[in-house]
């Protein structure tokens, strides 16, 4: 599509949104930059995140490109799309709801990485950067920021005192490296975005959840799921990308496009991985507040050891899936964990 096609694609379409969302006070994506968000107000990304790039968005441009966060515009792997097609100006998503699509970030959900999101984010961008760029997965958009949420702990309705407890149990998998760990585990996987569990959870529809610490606070989660098991490390890091419109940023002014670029990248990508450590550490404490069973694992426990043998293999599997996308993936995952720790050893 040319360029002056994919712009009266975009103010089509920004206006049919207007339209449709009463208040939401959209005016020419020229001076307003339409952010599309999903999940809970009380996500990181939303309490955190998106407002805080949107504060940096509008200084640095000074005051020329206004952003406006809408909430709820579809199914969380639509945005990717959604964003594509002019109907906003950018958005985020996790990987592992579009399957095949963007299989290069996912070297950073593989078991083992053992540090924070924080370091995990800021590490992904740089690899990116590096090695997984010239794949070119992200065709059609550019990227913002690439992140991670914390640890994925376990989330259940009835404690899990062997791993054998979480044999059949149904348990709520956003997809990614989640699928493998479901079939290694022997649960049954139920698919369903985030913003379902608390709803699956109160039904019985699942028995439990994957997911970082901080959702047992923004989702809820001790009402429907009293048992939080803290794996250290976490069972696997879910990734995520921030993303805009190449085509809205053709339609800036040079400086602006610039300017929105100089506050993305990298230094987004720290923001927001710090963002959900900070939010699991409060997500912890809520859980203990509100008498939820949380059970913090050693290394040595036999739940620790027995998964840590059942993911063995994960990371060649990962490794040999990317092989058409012609990039070292080897080297790529080796440097991806190096520069993760080598951040967290200096940022302690």
């Amino acid at each position: 599509m040319n360029f002056l096609g994919k712009n009266f694609k975009t103010l089509a379409t920004a206006s049919m949104l207007a339209a449709g969302i009463a208040g939401s006070g959209l005016v020419s994506a020229s001076t307003t930059l339409v952010v599309g968000t999903w999940m809970p107000p009380s996500n990181p990304m939303n309490t955190v995140v998106w407002p805080t790039w949107a504060e940096w968005v509008e200084e640095a441009t000074d005051g020329r490109v206004e952003v406006k966060i809408e909430y709820d515009l579809g199914h969380p792997g639509s945005y990717f799309e959604l964003v594509e097609d002019g109907v906003i100006n950018a958005g985020w998503s996790y990987h592992g709801y579009v399957p095949g699509r963007f299989n290069l970030p996912m070297a950073v959900e593989q078991p083992g990485m053992g540090v924070t999101a924080e370091a995990a984010s800021t590490a992904l961008w740089e690899v990116h950067q590096e090695h997984f760029a010239q794949a070119d997965e992200y065709q059609g958009l550019e990227l913002l920021a690439l992140l991670t949420h914390g640890p994925g702990q376990l989330h259940t309705r009835e404690p899990i005192e062997s791993l054998d407890d979480l044999k059949n149990k149904r348990i709520r998998s956003g997809g990614g490296v989640q699928s493998e760990l479901a079939e290694r585990l022997d649960v049954t996987p139920v698919s369903a975005p985030g913003s379902r569990v608390y709803e699956m959870l109160q039904q019985g529809v699942i028995d439990g959840v994957f997911m970082p610490a901080q959702d047992h606070r923004s989702l809820r989660l001790d009402e429907v799921a009293p048992n939080l098991t803290l794996f250290p490390g976490g069972l696997y890091l879910g990734s995520f990308s921030m993303f805009i419109d190449p085509y809205f940023l053709e339609s800036l002014d040079e400086r602006d496009a610039e300017a929105i670029r100089s506050v993305s990248g990298k230094k987004l990508s720290t923001l927001a991985g710090r963002a959900w450590d900070e939010a699991d550490v409060k997500g912890i404490e809520y859980a203990r507040e509100q008498g939820t069973q949380v059970v913090e694992l050693s290394e040595n426990d036999p739940r620790v050891r027995e998964f840590r043998k059942l993911t063995e293999g994960m990371d060649q599997q990962w490794i040999e899936s990317v092989d058409a996308k012609g990039v070292d993936a080897e080297q790529a995952l080796k440097d991806l964990r190096r520069i993760a720790r080598d951040y967290e050893e200096q940022n302690n």
